[in-house]
Protein backbone atom coordinates (compact mmCIF):
# COMPACT_ATOMS: atom_id res chain seq x y z
CA UNK A 1 0.00 0.00 0.00
CA UNK A 2 2.35 2.33 1.13
CA UNK A 3 4.61 1.34 -2.29
CA UNK A 4 1.51 2.59 -4.15
CA UNK A 5 0.75 5.29 -2.32
CA UNK A 6 4.54 6.96 -3.27
CA UNK A 7 3.82 5.99 -6.70
CA UNK A 8 0.76 7.92 -7.29
CA UNK A 9 2.13 10.90 -5.36
CA UNK A 10 5.55 10.83 -7.53
CA UNK A 11 2.81 10.68 -11.00
CA UNK A 12 0.91 13.39 -9.66
CA UNK A 13 4.37 15.65 -8.70
CA UNK A 14 5.41 15.50 -12.35
CA UNK A 15 2.02 15.95 -13.86
CA UNK A 16 2.45 19.40 -11.17
CA UNK A 17 5.25 20.46 -12.66
CA UNK A 18 4.78 20.06 -16.34
CA UNK A 19 1.10 21.69 -16.23
CA UNK A 20 2.90 24.52 -14.12
CA UNK A 21 4.99 24.79 -16.83
CA UNK A 22 2.23 24.98 -19.91
CA UNK A 23 2.35 28.68 -21.01
CA UNK A 24 -1.00 30.38 -21.71
CA UNK A 25 0.81 33.25 -21.94
CA UNK A 26 4.62 32.56 -21.69
CA UNK A 27 6.61 35.21 -19.74
CA UNK A 28 9.41 35.34 -22.19
CA UNK A 29 9.91 34.81 -26.26
CA UNK A 30 9.97 30.50 -27.30
CA UNK A 31 12.49 29.39 -29.66
CA UNK A 32 10.05 27.42 -31.49
CA UNK A 33 6.50 25.65 -30.21
CA UNK A 34 6.64 21.92 -31.01
CA UNK A 35 3.29 19.83 -31.63
CA UNK A 36 4.57 15.96 -31.30
CA UNK A 37 2.08 14.51 -33.10
CA UNK A 38 2.37 11.00 -32.88
CA UNK A 39 0.21 7.96 -34.86
CA UNK A 40 -2.01 5.53 -32.73
CA UNK A 41 -4.46 4.07 -35.37
CA UNK A 42 -5.27 0.49 -35.75
CA UNK A 43 -2.60 0.05 -39.03
CA UNK A 44 0.50 0.78 -36.07
CA UNK A 45 1.60 -2.51 -34.34
CA UNK A 46 2.12 -2.70 -30.95
CA UNK A 47 5.67 -2.66 -31.13
CA UNK A 48 5.57 -0.13 -33.31
CA UNK A 49 4.11 2.06 -30.70
CA UNK A 50 6.28 1.00 -28.25
CA UNK A 51 9.41 1.83 -30.30
CA UNK A 52 8.00 4.98 -31.14
CA UNK A 53 6.92 5.98 -27.71
CA UNK A 54 10.43 5.14 -26.26
CA UNK A 55 12.35 7.20 -29.17
CA UNK A 56 10.83 10.10 -27.96
CA UNK A 57 11.41 9.77 -24.58
CA UNK A 58 14.83 8.85 -25.19
CA UNK A 59 15.33 12.44 -27.01
CA UNK A 60 13.95 14.51 -24.41
CA UNK A 61 16.48 13.02 -21.91
CA UNK A 62 19.42 13.13 -23.94
CA UNK A 63 21.97 15.54 -23.31
CA UNK A 64 21.90 16.44 -27.31
CA UNK A 65 18.92 17.70 -26.98
CA UNK A 66 19.12 19.33 -23.97
CA UNK A 67 22.09 21.18 -25.97
CA UNK A 68 20.19 22.34 -28.54
CA UNK A 69 17.83 23.75 -26.50
CA UNK A 70 20.11 25.69 -24.54
CA UNK A 71 21.58 26.94 -27.40
CA UNK A 72 18.61 28.36 -29.18
CA UNK A 73 18.49 32.51 -29.14
CA UNK A 74 16.48 32.58 -25.89
CA UNK A 75 17.24 28.93 -24.67
CA UNK A 76 13.08 27.88 -24.26
CA UNK A 77 11.03 26.44 -26.16
CA UNK A 78 7.13 24.98 -25.10
CA UNK A 79 6.75 21.06 -26.34
CA UNK A 80 3.34 18.99 -26.37
CA UNK A 81 2.85 15.45 -26.71
CA UNK A 82 -0.78 14.33 -29.00
CA UNK A 83 -1.59 11.22 -30.07
CA UNK A 84 -3.88 11.20 -32.73
CA UNK A 85 -5.92 8.27 -34.98
CA UNK A 86 -9.56 9.48 -37.21
CA UNK A 87 -10.61 12.99 -37.79
CA UNK A 88 -12.42 13.54 -34.47
CA UNK A 89 -9.82 11.36 -32.18
CA UNK A 90 -7.00 13.96 -30.84
CA UNK A 91 -5.74 13.19 -27.34
CA UNK A 92 -3.08 15.69 -25.71
CA UNK A 93 -1.07 13.35 -23.63
CA UNK A 94 1.25 15.91 -22.51
CA UNK A 95 0.19 19.51 -22.70
CA UNK A 96 2.28 22.22 -23.43
CA UNK A 97 5.28 22.25 -21.14
CA UNK A 98 7.98 24.91 -21.47
CA UNK A 99 11.57 23.23 -21.18
CA UNK A 100 14.72 26.02 -20.27
CA UNK A 101 16.46 23.51 -18.64
CA UNK A 102 17.79 19.70 -18.52
CA UNK A 103 15.29 19.69 -15.59
CA UNK A 104 12.44 20.48 -17.31
CA UNK A 105 13.53 18.10 -20.20
CA UNK A 106 13.78 15.13 -18.52
CA UNK A 107 10.18 16.07 -16.74
CA UNK A 108 8.57 15.96 -19.86
CA UNK A 109 10.06 12.56 -20.38
CA UNK A 110 8.77 11.56 -16.92
CA UNK A 111 5.78 12.40 -17.77
CA UNK A 112 5.45 10.97 -21.35
CA UNK A 113 6.84 7.42 -19.72
CA UNK A 114 3.73 7.23 -17.60
CA UNK A 115 1.60 7.18 -20.09
CA UNK A 116 -0.20 4.32 -21.37
CA UNK A 117 -0.31 3.27 -25.28
CA UNK A 118 -3.18 2.84 -26.60
CA UNK A 119 -4.54 1.84 -30.10
CA UNK A 120 -7.38 3.87 -32.30
CA UNK A 121 -8.86 3.27 -35.59
CA UNK A 122 -8.18 5.57 -39.15
CA UNK A 123 -5.70 8.04 -39.98
CA UNK A 124 -6.49 11.47 -40.17
CA UNK A 125 -3.48 13.51 -41.17
CA UNK A 126 -5.26 16.43 -41.86
CA UNK A 127 -7.39 16.16 -38.93
CA UNK A 128 -4.07 16.08 -36.40
CA UNK A 129 -2.89 19.34 -38.91
CA UNK A 130 -6.34 21.00 -37.74
CA UNK A 131 -6.03 20.38 -34.17
CA UNK A 132 -2.83 21.18 -33.76
CA UNK A 133 -3.87 24.94 -35.57
CA UNK A 134 -5.72 25.21 -32.26
CA UNK A 135 -2.99 24.19 -29.77
CA UNK A 136 -1.20 27.09 -30.96
CA UNK A 137 -3.63 29.47 -30.15
CA UNK A 138 -2.98 28.64 -26.38
CA UNK A 139 0.64 30.48 -26.92
CA UNK A 140 -0.58 33.36 -28.35
CA UNK A 141 1.91 34.94 -30.01
CA UNK A 142 5.34 33.89 -28.45
CA UNK A 143 6.52 31.44 -30.57
CA UNK A 144 8.83 32.34 -32.90
CA UNK A 145 8.20 29.46 -34.76
CA UNK A 146 5.06 26.59 -34.81
CA UNK A 147 6.17 23.26 -35.67
CA UNK A 148 4.11 20.46 -36.71
CA UNK A 149 5.88 16.86 -35.92
CA UNK A 150 3.88 14.35 -37.39
CA UNK A 151 4.77 9.89 -37.23
CA UNK A 152 2.94 8.13 -38.63
CA UNK A 153 2.96 4.37 -40.76
CA UNK A 154 0.13 5.22 -43.41
CA UNK A 155 -1.32 7.77 -46.11
CA UNK A 156 -4.81 9.85 -44.50
CA UNK A 157 -8.02 8.23 -45.24
CA UNK A 158 -10.19 9.97 -42.62
CA UNK A 159 -11.41 13.59 -42.72
CA UNK A 160 -10.61 16.37 -45.29
CA UNK A 161 -8.10 16.07 -47.78
CA UNK A 162 -4.80 16.43 -46.21
CA UNK A 163 -3.59 19.00 -48.73
CA UNK A 164 -6.71 21.55 -47.44
CA UNK A 165 -5.05 21.17 -43.90
CA UNK A 166 -1.57 21.22 -44.82
CA UNK A 167 -1.67 24.48 -47.35
CA UNK A 168 -3.87 26.18 -44.63
CA UNK A 169 -1.38 25.69 -41.99
CA UNK A 170 1.02 26.82 -43.72
CA UNK A 171 -0.25 30.04 -44.89
CA UNK A 172 -0.84 30.76 -41.67
CA UNK A 173 3.25 30.37 -40.69
CA UNK A 174 3.27 27.25 -39.76
CA UNK A 175 6.27 24.12 -40.27
CA UNK A 176 4.77 20.62 -40.79
CA UNK A 177 7.90 18.26 -40.73
CA UNK A 178 7.20 14.23 -41.43
CA UNK A 179 8.54 11.58 -39.86
CA UNK A 180 6.68 8.09 -42.11
CA UNK A 181 7.62 5.44 -40.37
CA UNK A 182 8.14 2.56 -43.29
CA UNK A 183 9.40 -0.68 -41.64
CA UNK A 184 8.60 -4.20 -43.25
CA UNK A 185 5.79 -5.96 -41.73
CA UNK A 186 5.24 -9.60 -41.11
CA UNK A 187 3.60 -9.77 -44.40
CA UNK A 188 6.97 -8.51 -46.31
CA UNK A 189 5.20 -5.01 -47.02
CA UNK A 190 4.42 -1.72 -45.41
CA UNK A 191 1.12 0.21 -45.13
CA UNK A 192 2.15 2.22 -47.97
CA UNK A 193 5.26 1.30 -50.71
CA UNK A 194 6.24 5.46 -51.29
CA UNK A 195 5.34 6.27 -47.73
CA UNK A 196 8.08 9.27 -47.83
CA UNK A 197 7.40 10.23 -51.08
CA UNK A 198 3.60 10.73 -49.73
CA UNK A 199 4.57 13.01 -47.04
CA UNK A 200 7.21 14.77 -48.84
CA UNK A 201 4.53 15.57 -51.50
CA UNK A 202 1.53 15.57 -49.51
CA UNK A 203 1.73 16.40 -45.59
CA UNK A 204 5.09 18.46 -45.34
CA UNK A 205 4.97 22.11 -45.76
CA UNK A 206 6.45 25.60 -44.21
CA UNK A 207 9.97 27.16 -44.74
CA UNK A 208 12.66 24.83 -44.14
CA UNK A 209 9.96 21.22 -43.71
CA UNK A 210 11.48 18.28 -44.42
CA UNK A 211 10.77 14.53 -44.61
CA UNK A 212 13.41 11.57 -42.37
CA UNK A 213 12.01 8.10 -43.22
CA UNK A 214 12.71 5.48 -40.89
CA UNK A 215 13.28 1.96 -41.96
CA UNK A 216 14.84 0.20 -38.91
CA UNK A 217 13.04 0.29 -35.64
CA UNK A 218 16.80 -0.05 -34.14
CA UNK A 219 17.34 3.35 -35.30
CA UNK A 220 14.09 4.84 -34.15
CA UNK A 221 15.86 6.62 -31.03
CA UNK A 222 18.90 8.14 -32.78
CA UNK A 223 16.67 9.48 -35.90
CA UNK A 224 13.83 11.21 -33.43
CA UNK A 225 16.37 12.57 -31.68
CA UNK A 226 17.97 13.95 -34.70
CA UNK A 227 14.48 15.59 -36.35
CA UNK A 228 13.76 17.55 -32.57
CA UNK A 229 17.39 18.78 -32.42
CA UNK A 230 16.78 19.81 -36.12
CA UNK A 231 13.30 21.48 -35.21
CA UNK A 232 14.63 23.24 -32.41
CA UNK A 233 17.41 24.71 -34.18
CA UNK A 234 15.87 25.28 -37.43
CA UNK A 235 17.89 25.59 -40.84
CA UNK A 236 18.69 27.86 -43.02
CA UNK A 237 16.79 26.99 -46.17
CA UNK A 238 14.38 29.23 -46.44
CA UNK A 239 12.28 27.84 -48.93
CA UNK A 240 8.63 27.08 -48.29
CA UNK A 241 8.55 23.42 -49.32
CA UNK A 242 5.20 22.41 -50.81
CA UNK A 243 5.07 20.54 -54.22
CA UNK A 244 2.74 21.44 -56.09
CA UNK A 245 -0.71 18.43 -55.84
CA UNK A 246 -0.89 18.96 -59.56
CA UNK A 247 3.08 18.76 -60.22
CA UNK A 248 4.21 15.99 -57.64
CA UNK A 249 4.19 11.92 -59.04
CA UNK A 250 2.11 10.99 -55.78
CA UNK A 251 -1.52 10.62 -55.32
CA UNK A 252 -2.74 12.46 -52.25
CA UNK A 253 -6.20 10.76 -52.32
CA UNK A 254 -4.54 7.19 -52.02
CA UNK A 255 -5.67 6.92 -48.68
CA UNK A 256 -8.90 7.67 -49.15
CA UNK A 257 -9.21 5.83 -52.39
CA UNK A 258 -7.66 2.43 -50.82
CA UNK A 259 -10.63 2.67 -48.14
CA UNK A 260 -13.34 3.12 -50.69
CA UNK A 261 -11.70 0.04 -51.88
CA UNK A 262 -11.65 -1.96 -48.82
CA UNK A 263 -15.11 -1.02 -48.33
CA UNK A 264 -16.25 -1.91 -51.71
CA UNK A 265 -14.78 -5.26 -51.09
CA UNK A 266 -16.30 -5.86 -47.61
CA UNK A 267 -19.92 -5.44 -49.33
CA UNK A 268 -19.37 -7.74 -51.80
CA UNK A 269 -18.20 -10.28 -49.63
CA UNK A 270 -21.25 -13.15 -49.00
Amino acid sequence: MANRFLSTLAFFLLAGDVLAGSPSVPETQLDVALVIAVDVSSSMESEEQGIQREGFIDAFRSSLVHEAVENGPHGRIAVTYVEWSGVKDQRVIVPWTVIDSPEKARSFSNQLAYQPIRQAGMTSISGIIDHSRKLFEQLGGAPVRRVIDISGDGPNNDGRHVVYARDEAVADGIIINGLPIMFKRASGSTELEDLDLYFKECVIGGVGSFVLPLHDPEQFAMVVRTKIMREIAGIDDKRSLIVPTQLGSMNCITGERRRQEDLLSQEKKP
